[in-house]
């Protein structure tokens, strides 16, 4: 890749990485080196990672048992020390280390950092005979508010931002907070040229696993449909991450299949070759 394939857009692009898109590490090496490549080329980027797998491994190194309540892992203070050590320790620096090898300037942050986003805890709410019941489910936070600035001030310094999704509440506890909805707000505040969803799939789908049925584009109001109607399991979350995004700042998603590392270009992404692109109309 040279200069000449920067068809410059001076937008910021808000790259969600996680799951079972990093589970192969030949191919997460690959990618971070086609990350820091357009970096290193003006491109102003912002990365966002999960670490559900990591968490998972080192629970398990710590004997310690873990439950899920609707869908998120019952976080008690024991269980938050070891999401702590997987995400702010392992991924977070695993991606900073690969990202700085291949010539970015990447800094590890995580979401408490300069207090940049604000969170509440968590409910799992339930009906049980005819009444709403509300369970705790520990350090599990849902996002108030996100504040860019700390991210534009090293954005405008020319540093890659890495972002994990631990964040501190008013209570001074941190809370373990969903990765695709901290990237979702991330990109809605940052206006973010392009918000970039990384899966192990090549897109959307009409008629899943039909290849030819892949939705190229598709409008956020079409999204909301294909939502209801489509979308189940861990692909949910990253498209309800996407409507925020798109409703409330950003300009462009994508969803791109992040274990095909050589699709991957973001000095040409509005050409559409892979993945899908959703778009506000």
């Amino acid at each position: 890749m040279n200069s000449s394939d920067l068809n410059h857009t001076s937008g910021i692009f808000v790259i969600k990485y996680g799951g079972n898109a990093m589970s192969n590490p030949e191919l997460q090496d690959q990618l971070l080196k086609k990350i820091a490549d357009h970096h290193q080329l003006g491109h102003k980027i912002v990365l966002v990672h999960g670490g559900g797998p990591e968490i998972k491994k080192l629970l398990a190194l710590g004997s310690v048992q873990s439950e899920f309540i609707g869908g998120h892992r019952k976080t008690t203070p024991e269980t938050m020390y070891y999401v702590q050590l997987a995400l702010r320790g392992e991924v977070n620096g695993t991606l900073v280390r690969l990202l700085n090898k291949n010539g970015a300037k990447a800094v590890g942050l995580s979401a408490k950092d300069g207090y940049m986003t604000q969170v509440r805890r968590r409910y799992h709410l339930s009906i049980t005979n005819g009444k709403e019941v509300q369970t705790d489910i520990g350090q599990v936070g849902d996002i108030v508010r996100f504040d860019p600035e700390l991210i534009h001030l090293l954005l405008q310094s020319d540093f890659l931002p890495v972002l994990s999704p631990v964040a501190q509440g008013p209570d001074e506890l941190d809370y373990n907070i969903n990765a695709d909805a901290l990237a979702g707000a991330v990109a809605a505040a940052l206006n973010a040229e392009a918000y970039i969803s990384l899966t192990d799939v090549d897109g959307l789908f009409e008629h899943w696993p039909d290849p030819d049925s892949r939705l190229k584009d598709i409008t956020l109001e079409k999204l909301q449909t294909f939502c209801s109607n489509k979308a189940s399991g861990g692909m949910l979350p990253k498209l309800e991450s996407v409507i925020f995004a798109l409703k409330h700042g950003a300009k462009s998603a994508f969803i791109f299949n992040g274990t095909k590392p050589d699709s991957f270009n973001l000095a040409q992404i509005h050409q559409n070759t892979a993945g899908t692109r959703i778009t506000l109309n």
